[in-house]
């Protein structure tokens, strides 16, 4: 499976769901760690870069 692209403001679905049961996320920070807020309750949760593009399944809408 090749690398997947992503970028800031793109709404991006993960492999689990939130506890609030919204499975859509916004990247709200990009670096050495991604900073994604759940579009149900808009809590925010760090993740380390590599433990976020594991944790990814797909982006639902791109920011372009």
């Amino acid at each position: 499976m090749g690398e997947q692209v992503f970028q800031l403001h793109d709404i991006v679905e993960m492999k689990k769901a939130h506890p609030c049961g919204e499975n859509r996320w916004e990247i709200i920070r990009m670096g050495m760690d991604i900073r994604i807020k759940c579009c149900g309750c808009n809590h925010s949760v760090m993740l380390p870069r590599k433990e976020f593009t594991k944790k990814i399944k797909k982006v639902i809408v791109s920011h372009e």
